[in-house]
């Protein structure tokens, strides 16, 4: 199976929260993920990163090191971990709404249901779970 190819930013910000997005469309609408999405021909992944997270968040972003990839059905998701670099947080394009959660607001969505799927115990695996 070909998979598409995908990107997807993890920031946390100065106090440990969590930049994520609710999804605005299929697959997984209303339901909490990081920012992210396609990359376009022609673009690296650095590209579609800073792209995507502008598109969803407002913000931009500085992608660096990859922090783990995963498969979702038809999607292969590279997720990079990010510094905000500007701009101010805004839910736009494919996104219904955008936050920075910590700790206590991540194990509430987790709890019930909110969350994508697998989204929190990739995180763990990865240590990227909100820091505060």
């Amino acid at each position: 199976m070909r998979h598409v190819r995908c990107v997807g930013g993890v920031v946390h910000d100065a106090t440990g929260r969590l930049l994520l997005i609710q999804r605005a469309h299929e697959p997984a609408r209303g339901r909490w993920s990081l920012p992210g999405g396609r990359v376009e021909a022609g673009e690296t992944d650095a590209d579609a990163v800073v792209r995507e997270l502008r598109e969803e968040t407002g913000l931009d972003v500085l992608p660096g090191q990859l922090v783990g990839t995963v498969v979702r059905g038809a999607y292969e998701i590279h997720d990079y971990a990010c510094a905000v670099g500007g701009g101010e947080l805004v839910a736009g394009d494919d996104a219904a709404a955008a936050r920075w959660v910590d700790g206590a607001a991540f194990a509430e969505l987790e709890r019930t249901g909110a969350l994508t799927d697998g989204l929190a115990d990739t995180l763990r695996d990865w240590g990227a779970l909100p820091r505060a």
